[in-house]
C-alpha cells in the first residue's frame, strides 16, 4: 500500500470532498479519484459512495480511517521528537570540569551555548583532573575539561589550548616593574603554591632549581592564590587563563622564565559517539 494512496484517502476523509482534497494535496481531482480507486483495489472494499450527490465514506472506510489516523499521529509524534532532539538535544548535557576552568571560562562558554540551546538542561560537576577523568570514562559526564592527563583507561583526549604561566606579585612589590620575572628572582620570596598532589604544581616546582622559595601557603585553587596575592600575602606562578577571568585589583601580572606550560584538555569516553549537543559545546569552547 503506497504512502501516496493513504495520504490521499486521509485528505478525502478530512475534507469530505475530492475537489477540496485535490486542493490540499496540490494535485488534480482526477488524480485523487484515481488514487482512491487504486486504494479500494488494494484493500478489497469500497471506501466512498455518493448519497444525494454528496460523497460519503462507507462504514469500512470509517474503520480504516481510525487506523490511518493513529498512524499519522505516530508520524507526527516522530516529527516532534526529531524536532526536539534537533533543537534541545537528547537530554541533560553533563560536563565535568576542574575548578580552575569551572570558575573562569565556564560562565562564558555557557553564555555562548545558551544562545544556541536556550532550553537544554546542563549539569556541571567540579573535581580535580583524576576525578573528572573517572567521571568521563564511566560516562557519568558526557565531556570532561581537565588540566592534566593521567593513565585513566577508556578515554580519548584533545588538546584544547596551551599557554605559558605568568608570575603574579602585589602591585607595590619590588618585582612589579620587571619586564620578565626569572625563577631566581623569587629567591626568599613568600610563595603561594597549589596543594601537594595537584598535577599542575609539578611543572611549577620543576622551574625552581635550586629552589630557594619560601613556600608559606598552599591553596587548592589558582583563583584563591590570586586573591591572596592581591592581599599582599606572597607571590606565585599561575595559569594566565585564571588571571584573565578574575577582576584583580592590586596584582601585577608578568611573564615568567623558564616557561611553565599550562595545558587544558577536552576528554570523552572512548568509542562514544559525539552528540549534537556535545559538538555544539565543543564549538563554544573553541570560540573562547
Amino acid at each position: 500500500m503506497r504512502w501516496k494512496l493513504i495520504e490521499t484517502f486521509r485528505a478525502v476523509m478530512l475534507t469530505r470532498s475530492m475537489t477540496l482534497a485535490a486542493h490540499e494535496l496540490h494535485t488534480s481531482q482526477s488524480n485523487v479519484s484515481r488514487a482512491i480507486a487504486q486504494l479500494e483495489a488494494a484493500v478489497g472494499f469500497r471506501l466512498f459512495v455518493r448519497l444525494s450527490g454528496r460523497l460519503a465514506p462507507t462504514p469500512e472506510a470509517e474503520a480504516f480511517f481510525q487506523s490511518v489516523q493513529r498512524w499519522f499521529l505516530g508520524m507526527e509524534a516522530l516529527t516532534d521528537s526529531a524536532k526536539q532532539i534537533r533543537e534541545v538535544g537528547t537530554g541533560t548535557l553533563r560536563i565535568g570540569a576542574v575548578a580552575s576552568l569551572a570558575m573562569t571560562v565556564m560562565p562564558e562558554v555557557m553564555r555562548a551555548f545558551r544562545r544556541r540551546y536556550p532550553d537544554t538542561p546542563v549539569s556541571i560537576h567540579t573535581g580535580d583532573s583524576p576525578t573528572v577523568a573517572k567521571w568521563t570514562a564511566n560516562r557519568y559526564v558526557d565531556l570532561g575539561l581537565v588540566t592534566n592527563l593521567d593513565d585513566t583507561p577508556g578515554l580519548q583526549s584533545t588538546l584544547w589550548a596551551e599557554e605559558n604561566g605568568v608570575c603574579i606579585v602585589p602591585s607595590g612589590h619590588r618585582l612589579a616593574r620587571k619586564r620578565v620575572v626569572l625563577s631566581s628572582d623569587l629567591d626568599d620570596e613568600s610563595f603561594i603554591s597549589l596543594t601537594r598532589g595537584d598535577g599542575t604544581r609539578v611543572p611549577i616546582d620543576a622551574a625552581f632549581n635550586p629552589d630557594r622559595r619560601r613556600q608559606t601557603i598552599d591553596a587548592p585553587y589558582s583563583a584563591v592564590i590570586c586573591r591572596m596575592v592581591s592581599f599582599g600575602l606572597g607571590v606565585s606562578v599561575v595559569n594566565p587563563l585564571v588571571v584573565r577571568h578574575l577582576d584583580l585589583a592590586g596584582v601585577k601580572v608578568l611573564p615568567f622564565k623558564p616557561e611553565v606550560k599550562f595545558a587544558r584538555y577536552i576528554i570523552s569516553a572512548q568509542q562514544q559517539a559525539q552528540s549534537a549537543l556535545m559538538s555544539e559545546f565543543v564549538a563554544c569552547l573553541d570560540g573562547i
